[in-house]
Parts: C-alpha cells; structure tokens; sequence
C-alpha cells in the first residue's frame, strides 16, 4: 500500500527523462530551423547549384562535334589567320564539299574546344582539314595560337582521324611556311591519317594558282580515300542571303569593328577589336624635294592607357577612297545609302556576318571591304554568272579554269595588269552582279601595321608613324593609291578645328633593344626602314643623358639622294653631336655606281664581326624583305665566315644562333 501511495504521489517524468526530452526537442528545432533550412540556399560565395545549368550552354555552343553530328556534317575546316586569306581559302573548300555530295562546317580554333578533335573518328566518312598561315617568324596566327599550344604539349591521341593541310607563307621569310608544316607533321606524329600531301601556298609568288593547283588534288583524294564516286551537283555558292533589316540609324555601324557605337563611348583596354581613336597632333613632309613623299604622324594616345616599347608596331584602320565607293553605286545603279544585313545561310555557323551588320552598303564599301586588291578566279566564276555578253562572260571563265591558258590569262589580264574588282566591272560593261553578292565576295579591308618611329621613354603620350605615300601607274593606265597612306595624307590638324582621328591599336613585337644599355648594337634600315630605329637613338640618348653607360650605337640608312630624303637626318645629327651615333650612309641616286647600304655592310665587316662575335652586340635589319634583308643576311653569314676564321656552315650556324638568342631581329615587309 505504500509503495502504490508512493508511486502515485510521484513525479510523472524524471530528471533524466527530462533532459532527454529537452535535447530530442533542440535537435528538432535545429533541424527544421536551421540544418533543413540551409538546403535551398547555398553560402551567397558559392552558386553550386546553378553552375550546371550556366556552363552546358556555353560548352555545346563551342562542340564542333555536336553540331556536325547534328546537322549531318562530315568535314570540319579549320582556318589559322591573320589577314583572312586562310579563312577564305576554308570557307571556299567547305562551300564545295556540298558539289561532292559532303556537309562541311567552317571553324576558328579559337572558338573551339581542339580537344574534341580525337572525337572526329565517331563520325562515319569524316576528315579535318587545316588551313593554316604562319605569320611572323614562323609563328602561328593570333587565333592558331592556343591550337598550336595544344599540339605541342603531346598528349592527344588522334588514331582514326583523317586530316589534309594546306599551308600559307611567303618564300621571302626565312621561316616559310612553318606553321603548315608543322601541324601536317605534327597530326601524324599524334596518330592521324592524311588524306592528301599537304599543300604549300607562296604569297610572294601566286597564292592563287597554288591553293588551286592543290584542291584539284584534294578532291579526287578525299573521294578516293572515302570509297566516293564523283558525281557533281550544281549548288549555290551564296555563303550569306541579303536581308534589307527595318532599323532607326543609331543601331547601323558606321565603321566600328565589333561593338556599335564603339566610336562614340570609347572604353578601354583597346586593341584589335576595339581600337582607340587617336587624334593627330603632328603631321609633316619629311622629304625635301622630288616627287615623293613621306609623312611623319603623330598620335595622341594621353586618354587611351594604351602603352609601348620602341621596336612594336602600331596598327591603323584605314578607310577606302569615297570616289571609287561611289564608282561602284554608279556601276551598279545602287543607292549606297540603303541599310543592308548579310545573314550566313548557315545557321551552325559561329560567322553570322562577313562584317558588322547591319550597315549601308556605302559603310561596307568604305570601312569593312577590300575594293582594291587582286580578285581570285571564285569571284571570277560567280561574276561570270551575272555577265550577259558571251565573249565577256567566256573570258571570265576561262580564267577560272585550271588548265594552264586559263591560268596564263588570269595571271596577265588580273594579276600583271593589276586589276581590282572595281575594274573588272568597268571594262567589262555587260558585267552586272548584285551589289550584296560584291559584298560578300570582297574579303575584308586590313589594318596597316606601321614600325613605331618614337621611343616611349621620350614620348609616353604620343606614338609616330613614319609612312611613304603610296601611288604608281598600273599597266591599263590607271593610277592606284595606297589604301591607308592615301587617308593618312589627309589628316593634317588644322589650329582652329578639332584634330582629325585615326583609329589604331599596338601591336607587340620582339624586336627589342638589349636589357643592358652598354651592349653595342648595328641597325640596318634604308627608307622607311629606319622608323624604328629612331626610336631606338632616341631611347639611347635619354640613356645617356642620364649618365647610363651606352655601347656603341651604329646605324646604315640608305636613300636615294641625301638632299631629298634623308629621313630625320637634323635628329640623326644631334645624335652624333652628342657622342651616341656612328652613322654610314648610301646615297644610291649621287653617284655613277649605285651604292646601298649592303655595301657600307661589307665595307666594315671587320667591324661587324667584333660588334657581333667579340662584344656580344646585337643586329637589327628593317625594310624589304624581298632583297635586301635576305642580302643582308648572306652578308652577315660571309662576314662571320671571312673574319671569324669559320666555315660556312659553321659561319650559318653561328648566325642562327644569334637569331635563336634574339641577338640578329628583323622587322622586314615583302
């Protein structure tokens, strides 16, 4: 009885149940409040959830693979380019495969995830093909680079891939055609298999006749190697479809190279696409006398943060002359003014525009288009198709052909008697092609890239361009101008008026001085060639001004007549006068026998030799690279050879390791 009093006056719940339902009650408020609630919202510093569905997108859109299995693609052109020959070259090949009864996709490896490339060989009857330009010393192209990167660091396995390359260069460098060469050698070595001997375009010979010469080659091979019958199919070769869009005039480009109304809000950083609208502060004639002229320009660049070293090159945009624009409306019968959109007809294409759309057709003429240059023998045949007098038409088409007369006749009536396309539809009158079909067979218009002729350290805010004014009588009686010089020669500042603009970026270049300023140095740079080499005695000076040890500083400028054009010949002095410059100069008009510079060279080869084998100087050549670098270059070697007590080969070895230690730089233009 007590122990049932007891248990009744007792507590229902004990300490010890106490504390065990009061932790089972925290844990469920942390989990509800707290542990439960955290799911849905991640820490602010890291989206993880959404990481997913922002990254597919953007990795489909860059897969080659995924859109040429989606569209039934069997080929890929890749194009490494600076000028847009290369680019042109791939989208002319892709464009024919459709007349064999294949789908190829046109691709710039820079927008391409290259590592897909070993996925290929999962597409039935499939091949790569590469058209690759090598550009400076044997280096690839800006949007090649990260490709060629790429095949350098060995790890792809490309088995069952198949691939064609055809290469452009110019025979006039010494690295001809190297990038080419290197990615056919280099796709072997990693396992693929080629179609078809690579193919070896020269710039400085026919670049035309070569790509063509290879891609009748092309062609039959691919078929053969992929069991094909040839069976032809006539297509259209439209690559864009002209759309006529219904925009206010803010939303046209007038001249920006990528962002509209870039010129308006200018935003740095500048560079290619983006340039900076430099004003002219300075313009003066720098020769004497004669019929010939040289400009120096020079550019403000105070607003830009745009920054240099002597020895880089600055780039400028240039613009077409507005007579020859306004001859193609006369030609055509077309109002220039009219608002136009050329649209790529095909839609996996990363190239939706052949230029900044939309525009008018006058914008396309004079900021975006090459109206100038040589046509090649496609444009011939698609002009051919829009000419009405037989004989005009026959003529037309016979130069397209690959058989040598045609070839011959190409090479005489357009390349020799250096005909634009401008002039084709003059002499020929029956030829009357629509106005978006010229804009989309033009390639596009390039920048000029220019030696910077100042040094930064003397002139941070500005840059100086030392440019001859180009103009020459062709074989039909024509006069043609320069692109870029024609333009450049008109903007001169005048004192009451806002200085005139020209848009420009920099352009960085190994063509550098020696770190340590007492190293000695001899500049080579006759005409124009000399730009950059005032940038370097300006440099010096300062240098030495400031009481810094400088090593001998030699120079060779040749030029026509010294009263004439004599280029910074009072600047040059100053330089002597304060002990800095040793100057040899070759006049080559004031004399019975002309004497240039490659032979001031040989004259003091001795002295060469001590600068370069003995006092471990460094040389620099500027100009022509046609004759008279490759001149030099001989020079250089028989003079290691003569007074270096070598052999040849040992003198050829000696001066391409002077090359490899950045000792002997060439900035040289064919």
């Amino acid at each position: 009885m007590d122990e049932e009093v007891q248990a009744a006056v007792a507590p229902m719940f004990g300490v010890l149940d106490i504390v065990l339902l009061a932790g089972m009650a925290g844990f469920g408020v942390y989990w509800v409040y707290f542990r439960g609630g955290s799911k849905p919202q991640p820490p602010p510093t890291k989206g993880y959830t959404m990481q997913p569905t922002l990254i597919t997108p953007k990795a489909s859109e860059s897969s080659y693979i995924t859109k040429m299995k989606a569209s039934g693609r069997n080929i890929v052109v890749f194009y490494g380019s600076q000028t847009g020959t290369a680019e042109e070259f791939a989208g002319r090949l892709a464009k024919e495969a459709a007349r064999y009864g294949m789908k190829a996709l046109v691709a710039d490896p820079e927008e391409c995830e290259m590592e897909e490339l070993s996925k290929l060989s999962e597409i039935n009857n499939s091949m790569a093909v590469f058209c690759m330009a090598t550009y400076g010393e044997g280096d690839p192209t800006d949007n090649a680079q990260a490709f060629y990167e790429w095949l350098q660091s060995g790890d792809a396995e490309l088995s069952g891939v198949n691939f064609a390359v055809f290469g452009l260069g110019n025979k006039t460098y010494e690295h001809f055609n190297a990038m080419g060469k290197y990615v056919d050698k280099r796709l072997e070595e990693l396992g693929a298999t080629r179609v078809v001997e690579a193919g070896v375009g020269d710039d400085d010979g026919n670049m035309e006749e070569d790509f063509l010469t290879w891609k009748d080659k092309f062609w039959p091979s691919v078929l053969d190697f992929f069991g094909l019958e040839m069976n032809l199919q006539e297509i259209s070769m439209r690559q864009y479809r002209l759309v006529i869009p219904d925009v206010i005039p803010e939303k046209l480009f007038t001249g920006e190279i990528a962002r509209l109304r870039a010129y308006q809000t200018q935003r740095p950083p500048f560079d290619a696409k983006n340039p900076f609208l430099a004003p002219v502060i300075a313009w003066r004639e720098l020769h004497k006398g004669g019929e010939r002229s040289c400009m120096h320009i020079e550019l403000d660049l105070s607003n830009s943060k745009l920054r240099y070293d002597a020895g880089d090159h600055v780039a400028v945009y240039p613009v077409n002359d507005p007579a020859l624009v306004n001859r193609f409306g006369e030609l055509l019968s077309v109002d220039l003014d009219t608002p136009i959109s050329l649209v790529n007809i095909d839609e996996d294409s990363s190239k939706k525009h052949p230029f900044p759309c939309p525009c008018t057709y006058r914008t396309a003429l004079s900021y975006y288009l090459d109206i100038t240059s040589n046509p090649r023998t496609h444009v011939l045949k698609e002009l051919a198709e829009h000419t009405s007098d037989p004989e005009e038409k026959e003529k037309l088409l016979k130069m397209t052909s690959s058989n040598p007369e045609g070839k011959e006749i190409y090479q005489q009536w357009v390349l020799h008697d250096n005909r634009s396309l401008l002039h084709i539809l003059e002499d020929l009158p029956s030829c009357k092609p629509p106005l978006d079909l010229v804009c989309e067979l033009l390639t596009r218009l390039q920048s000029r890239y220019y030696s910077i002729s100042s040094s930064s350290k003397v002139y941070p805010e500005s840059v100086h361009i030392t440019a001859v004014l180009l103009k020459y009588a062709t074989p039909t009686g024509r006069v043609n101008n320069g692109v870029a010089t024609t333009w450049l020669s008109a903007k001169k500042p005048v004192s009451d008026q806002p200085p005139p603009q020209v848009p420009i970026f920099i352009r960085k270049s190994q063509f550098r001085l020696p770190a340590r300023p007492q190293t000695p140095i001899i500049m080579i740079g006759p005409g124009t060639g000399v730009a950059p080499f005032r940038g370097f005695v300006q440099e010096r000076l300062k240098m030495k001004q400031e009481g810094k040890p400088v090593g001998d500083t030699v120079l060779f400028f040749g030029c026509r007549n010294r009263a004439e054009d004599f280029l910074y010949e009072e600047e040059f002095k100053e330089s002597i006068d304060a002990g800095l410059l040793t100057l040899h100069t070759a006049f080559s008009r004031e004399t019975e026998k002309k004497v240039y510079v490659t032979h001031l060279l040989k004259d003091h080869g001795e002295y060469v030799w001590r600068i370069l084998g003995q006092e471990n100087g460094h040389i620099y050549v500027c100009g022509d690279a046609r004759n008279m670098a490759r001149d030099v270059h001989d020079i250089i070697i028989e003079t290691c050879s003569k007074y270096g007590q070598m052999s040849a080969s040992e003198a050829q070895a000696f001066v391409k390791k002077l090359e490899t230690q950045r000792r002997y730089s060439a900035d040289v233009w064919s």
